[in-house]
């Protein structure tokens, strides 16, 4: 087998990623013109058959059924069924006519819309230079064939994509009835996937792909007008809503292939570090148990300058089985000895790395400088506070899996995940093959990742079970243990806040974040460089739409501490509630109402509407009663800018939470229902980890193993929840992940109201009780 690294357009293109990542923020980087114009190749013409017909990525129809293509992957958020509803809406098809495909891994599904939270500019800034460096970004993502789900990015990078598919589609199917019938494109109109002649006679389009085939595709086409649409806007069911509700869809972890294995890992629970010895005998003779292999990986390597380095090396076993529990069994008879981690071993050095790292040689960012805080501050009388927030596990409930055969020249994956392309060339990394096109990837439905599939553990480790299994299918199953020992949580990270109040208004805001860079660590396993500063150290922070005379944020980028990833709202979920926070504490200290104060410092119509409509629903004001208290926090995430109200009683038992109010702007929504239970979803979520949730290194190893020590929101501590969608902006929103980050700071400033305890670090139950 070839030792050979292969070289896809994504390896190749790594040093221009790196170029553009150091100039994209001055404006002034451009491809030519025909490398950023030129069109990818649409994958569904490379198996057409005779009579098939494809118009774009996004449609194909055969004699006996439409297809429709939604790359980006559902993991529980309803973009399956979402982005189908784009095509069909233009397409003039209804959705039980149809049949929905993941589709295969291709540069043609670049997602348009990750530029916007990727450069250094506010999302409501249209200037020169952020419109030239989002354009930097997105012709980038263009040449690499990017193609990810993550970052809130799904609508606006399918919008107008897909309903222009819709569109070409149903135009060119109308041009093959008129070269059909004789009958003029003029004269012609669509329904229920039928084009229709003026007499009435419809005609499939089914029976028109043939027809359809041997055309160009019409590609002048005109999309509708918001009045004449059918789903877009509407209450819809989603198509996946019945088998879910009924198990009967099939997720990864469901999964059989003729012929496999069933495999389970257990890897260095000190994360990148070795394992020394093991002794498998015990389990070698345990019931079902075929063999016993040792697993290679990356670990690093601490050098004597402090730097870390990587070289391949054992990292664990695997335990082949005729069943995945008799695998889990077998795999707890190993005995192992480990080696050390690459970071501190106990939580007091992780957190002595943030209180140390805030220094002037490791600013990172400044992107907010308004005022002169220095000047405010000298003689004021300031106010002074220390925001934490932990690890916190993405723990989604479907735990990761993945099935791999590799053959000769060749190899085959099933696995739900968010960076397909790149998990395609993990495994020809791993298997030597010289083009990452050798691998067939099949996604699959995720039941939960909140930023886990967007890792490889699942995909590396079974891949190199397969590399020593040849032509054998491996499927290997994580428990829930090892899913949670191998996560790469949410980011840890300090803030230190200065401020200010003056007649009786906020005057003056220092806010000073510490954490680990998330992207670095997460795009080094991805093998790809990034260069300039981090915007999720600050994210949620620096943008706040605040004009305070004198405003400050600083991110301090910390060295590499536990590896951590993206976690549903990745930096604004820490940083949104350090500066709410303290936003709140300051608003206390002048003596002001906290949303009067949001409302009269707020500098963009769109968050003063999201303030304003929370307000009106949450009637802010009114008296509560005793022992109870609302708090309020508003977050601009992902180019959304999202309000909470959180209400609260303190019964003798501890907090209850009484009732959450949420308002967000995202410029259009697709499908309410779908929209308001992921504005719920959010709440929770947000709401949940802030009560209970943290990881915690002792000995190198994350002491939380499952949910009962990483607990979430339980059914009867849920309050009632009211969503409001706001449609106000000009641009197409994501809303998976917004509703996270004021949920934390919404619910301690509730609990302020109610009990005067200010809370400063989560999660909350360490210090307070909740009913």
């Amino acid at each position: 087998m070839s030792d050979k690294k292969p070289q896809s357009r994504l390896r190749k293109y790594s040093r221009r990623a790196f170029l553009i990542g150091a100039t994209a923020v001055a404006g002034g980087v451009a491809f030519g013109t025909y490398v950023v114009k030129r069109p990818h190749d649409n994958p569904l013409a490379a198996d057409l058959q005779d009579g098939e017909a494809t118009f774009n990525p996004y449609v194909k129809i055969t004699g006996d059924r439409i297809t429709l293509i939604a790359s980006h992957t559902d993991k529980g958020q309803g973009v399956h069924h979402s982005q189908a509803a784009l095509i069909a809406e233009e397409l003039d098809v209804e959705l039980d006519q149809v049949e929905i495909s993941f589709g295969k891994p291709a540069p043609a599904y670049w997602n348009t819309g990750l530029a916007n939270d990727a450069v250094p500019f506010s999302a409501f800034d249209e200037s020169f230079k952020a419109r030239a460096a989002r354009g930097a970004v997105s012709s980038l993502g263009k040449v690499m064939g990017l193609m990810v789900t993550g970052g809130s990015s799904t609508m606006p990078d399918q919008f107008e994509k897909l309903r222009s598919a819709g569109a070409v589609a149903r135009e060119t199917l109308k041009a093959a009835a008129a070269q059909q019938t004789g009958v003029p494109v003029t004269q012609l109109k669509t329904a229920r996937g039928m084009v229709i002649l003026p007499d009435g006679t419809e005609l499939p389009y089914t029976d028109l792909a043939a027809t359809a085939a041997s055309m160009e595709p019409v590609t002048d086409v005109a999309l509708r007008d918001p009045s004449q649409w059918r789903m877009i806007g509407k209450p819809m069911q989603r198509v996946d809503v019945v088998a879910k509700s009924t198990g009967t869809l099939t997720y990864g972890i469901d999964l059989k292939v003729d012929g496999m294995v069933h495999a389970a890992a257990k890897v260095n629970p000190r994360q990148g570090g070795a394992m020394l010895s093991y002794d498998a005998s015990a389990a070698l003779e345990m019931p079902g148990v075929q063999k016993v292999l040792v697993l290679q990986g990356d670990m690093l390597d601490p050098e004597l300058d402090g730097s870390l380095t990587r070289r391949r090396t054992k990292v664990g076993v695997a335990v082949i089985a005729n069943n995945t529990w008799r695998a889990f069994q077998a795999l707890e008879a190993i005995d192992i000895e480990w080696g050390s981690a690459p970071y501190p071993a106990e939580m007091d050095a992780h957190w002595q790395t943030l209180s140390d790292s805030f220094t002037e040689d490791k600013l990172d960012s400044a992107w907010r400088t308004d005022g002169d805080v220095e000047a405010a501050l000298d003689g004021a009388e300031v106010l002074e506070a220390e925001y934490r927030a932990p690890y916190v596990a993405h723990a989604p409930l479907e735990p990761i899996s993945a099935i791999v055969r590799a053959d000769k020249d060749s190899a085959e994956v099933w696995v739900g995940h968010q960076m397909q392309r790149f998990a395609q060339m993990k495994v020809a990394a791993i298997l030597g093959l010289d083009d990452p096109e050798k691998v067939t990837l099949h996604n699959q439905f995720i039941g939960g990742s909140f930023g886990h599939r967007l890792e490889f553990e699942n995909v590396t480790i079974a891949t190199e079970i397969a590399r020593q299994m040849p032509g054998v299918p491996v499927k290997l199953t994580f428990s829930r243990e090892e899913d949670f020992a191998h996560d790469f949580p949410r980011q840890i990270a300090m803030a230190r806040g200065r401020g200010a109040a003056k007649d009786g208004k906020v005057d003056a805001l220092d806010m000073q974040i510490a954490m680990p860079s998330v992207v670095a660590s997460q795009m080094s396993r991805v093998g790809q460089p990034v260069a300039g500063p981090d915007n999720q150290i600050v994210a949620g922070a620096w943008n706040m739409p605040f004009d305070i005379p004198n405003l400050r944020v600083r991110g301090y980028r910390a060295p590499e501490l536990a590896p951590i990833s993206s976690w549903r709202s990745v930096g604004a979920s820490s940083q949104g509630f350090f500066a709410e926070g303290f936003f709140d504490e300051l608003c206390h200290a002048a003596g002001v109402d906290p949303l009067e104060e949001r409302l009269r410092l707020v500098n963009n119509p769109l968050h003063r509407k999201a303030l304003e409509a929370v307000g009106e629903m949450s009637n802010w004001g009114s008296a509560l009663g005793p022992n109870r208290g609302r708090g309020i926090a508003m977050v601009e995430s992902f180019g959304v800018p999202t309000a909470e109200v959180i209400e609260v009683t303190a019964t003798e038992d501890g907090i209850k939470i009484d009732k959450a109010f949420v308002v967000a702007e995202v410029g259009r929504i697709v499908d309410p229902v779908n929209f308001e239970n992921l504005m719920q979803g959010g709440v929770i979520w947000g709401l949940g980890h802030a009560m209970n949730c943290e990881i915690t290194y002792s000995d190198g190893m994350a002491e939380q193993s499952n949910f009962d020590s990483h607990e979430g929101m339980r059914l009867y501590q849920c309050p009632d929840i009211m969503v409001r969608g706001l449609e106000n902006g000009d641009n197409i929103r994501g809303i998976g992940e917004p509703p996270v980050p004021p949920a934390a700071p919404a619910l301690a400033n509730a609990i302020f109201a109610a009990t005067g305890t200010r809370l400063r670090e989560m999660p909350f139950a360490n210090f307070v009780d909740f009913v």
